[in-house]
């Protein structure tokens, strides 16, 4: 049996620049991943996610690349040490960029267009976590159709967050209906969560 063949595992590699890789085969073990590839550069501090068959993600942070050059038979590879992370580090580590602002109608226009849309009479932690969502929609998704798409329904879920009867079945169809990404179901799931019920 062949080093490849033992790699079993799915991965995908997040650099801290968002910058991702995805489709790798590897081994993952639970302090350890061994990836036999080297056209991929790994460093410390980068996020690989494990891509389970039943649908799940499994995060770690890359402690050491434990890069080794081709030996013999051995291709060159990485034995890299890691460290499992649960849901909040997992949040708090692919997050590249945090903005705090406060107050109603505040915004951020870092070298870019303003496409933003105010927020006022809203719990404030919904009306981050509103804002937080268009932000994620912006860096994980790349096509501009889904993109413009997943932005309406943001703007749907905003909504039923100003009315003042809203409807949590609505909000649950809107947020289900969103691009299937960690961080965009982890915020889905707040939102849900702010309705009570």
């Amino acid at each position: 049996m062949t080093f490849r063949q033992m790699m079993t595992d799915k991965i995908k590699v997040i650099k801290s620049d968002g910058q991702e890789f995805g489709d790798l085969k590897a081994s993952v073990q639970s302090k350890e991943i061994y990836l036999m590839q080297s056209d991929v550069l790994i460093e410390p501090n980068d996020l690989v996610q494990r891509i389970m068959s039943n649908g799940g993600v499994e995060s770690f942070r890359v402690i050491d690349p434990g890069f080794h050059e081709k030996f013999h038979g051995i291709p060159a590879h990485y034995q890299m040490k890691v460290q499992n992370l649960g849901l909040p580090e997992e949040e708090k580590a692919s997050q590249s960029i945090t903005y705090n602002i406060t107050g109603p109608n505040a915004r951020v226009n870092n070298n870019s267009t303003d496409n933003s849309t105010n927020i006022a009479n809203i719990n404030q932690d919904v009306a981050d976590h509103l804002a937080l969502l268009r932000q994620e929609i912006g860096r994980l998704v790349t096509s501009q159709e889904e993109k413009k798409d997943a932005l309406e329904i943001v703007d749907a879920i905003q909504g039923q967050f100003e009315s003042s009867t809203p409807s949590k079945a609505i909000v649950k169809t809107l947020v289900s209906a969103l691009p299937h990404a960690g961080s965009i179901a982890s915020i889905g799931s707040f939102l849900l969560s702010a309705l009570g019920g």
